[in-house]
């Protein structure tokens, strides 16, 4: 009797723990991050060259010795500053002489105009016939049309001693001479005397493919264009030579109208304020070029989603604790996290951790993993 009683006690504990131990929930310790909502901007990478805003050849526009240099060579130059100076005589001694024909020229003219003054009286008291008028007015006219050729002819050379002095058309850098002194220079010789560049400004030139068009346009991003309606606007930012990023952002101020049937890209040109020379002319660069800003998006980890052949899926954990599979559309990843484009609430926490060892409908609770360690399975310790 004894005995049975005994056993009848160990029955019911075991009964008890039994029911314990089917009453205490079994909760997976996760990690959850509520869902991000913020502005991702999308870059696109390309390889850029980078040009003077003007560049200009200064060359020689007549012939002759060159003189003078009138400048520091790789320093700053104004605007119609005098640079060289071509050797003048040969063109004031044709002024001079174009002169001096102008002179006779007008002697000439005045002394027609009074013969034509003198015989009309005299042709209307029939006192001289037609033929002597005549020869008087065509005469007059042959001494204006010889003036007005000797003032072109003062005012070509006039013109040509003006281009012995050799200025520069634009405010910038000018570069080493490329003729020395005495040199004769000019068209038919050695016309390129040297070159000044502005590049307080520069130009980035690289190339975009189709599909980047098309994408843009998808996104409603007319490339080269300024659009009013928009909060923001493509720019640009360039690496310098050691690969780190220079401070000023560009604007993109055009876009070729047509593809390149060889490479199927297009070209684009952006524009970037260079104060202190930092960027070179001619050198290569980086160009990281903002296509688009997603604002307000939803974002999540990266290491939060699974990617299976039934497509990708995070787990949510629900106010009643029980994690829930659900499948989303994915977007653009940056860096770390990944733009999610629908499946997902404003409101709602996104397990981030723990996430491998669930099974849709699990109990889950939320952890802080800086205090406590996730136990993904009790077989691996």
């Amino acid at each position: 009797m004894k005995y049975k009683r005994t056993l009848l006690v160990a029955i019911l504990a075991m009964s008890l723990f039994a029911c314990k131990k089917e009453e205490a929930p079994n909760y997976q310790a996760v990690v959850v991050n509520p869902v991000q909502k913020e502005d991702v901007k999308l870059f696109g990478e390309y390889v850029g060259r980078i040009r003077a805003y003007k560049y200009v050849e200064i060359r020689a526009r007549v012939e002759g010795y060159l003189q003078r240099m009138m400048f520091e060579e790789g320093k700053k130059v104004e605007k119609d500053e005098v640079l060289f100076l071509i050797d003048q005589v040969q063109y004031k001694a044709r002024i001079d002489k174009a002169q001096a024909q102008l002179k006779r020229d007008i002697a000439s003219l005045n002394k027609a105009r009074r013969d034509v003054e003198r015989l009309r009286p005299l042709y209307a008291e029939s006192a001289v016939s037609q033929l002597d008028l005549d020869n008087a007015q065509a005469a007059f006219e042959s001494a204006e049309a010889n003036v007005a050729m000797s003032k072109a002819d003062l005012a070509q050379y006039q013109l040509e001693l003006d281009f012995t002095k050799v200025s520069s058309p634009l405010r910038g850098i000018i570069s080493e001479r490329y003729v020395d002194i005495g040199a004769l220079v000019g068209p038919g010789n050695s016309s390129l005397l040297a070159t000044v560049v502005q590049s307080d400004t520069v130009l980035v030139d690289f190339k975009m493919t189709a599909l980047d068009y098309l994408r843009s346009r998808e996104r409603n991003v007319d490339i080269g264009k300024t659009d009013s309606t928009r909060s923001w606007q493509p720019t640009v930012k360039v690496t310098l030579a050691d690969n780190s990023e220079y401070p000023i952002e560009g604007i993109v101020d055009f876009a070729d109208p047509q593809v390149d049937p060889k490479t199927g890209t297009f070209g684009v040109r952006a524009e970037l304020a260079n104060p202190n020379q930092v960027l070179l002319p001619g050198q290569f660069t980086r160009v990281k070029f903002l296509l688009d800003i997603l604002e307000d998006a939803t974002v999540v980890p990266r290491k939060a989603l699974i990617i299976e052949k039934g497509g990708s899926f995070v787990y949510v954990m629900r106010q009643d604790s029980i994690a829930e599979k659900r499948f989303v559309e994915t977007g653009p990843e940056i860096k770390n996290s990944i733009v999610i484009e629908r499946g997902l609430g404003s409101k709602e926490q996104i397990i981030v951790e723990g996430q491998h060892k669930l099974n849709p409908g699990m109990r889950v609770r939320a952890i802080d993993p800086s205090k406590e360690e996730i136990v993904t399975d009790k077989k691996e310790k």
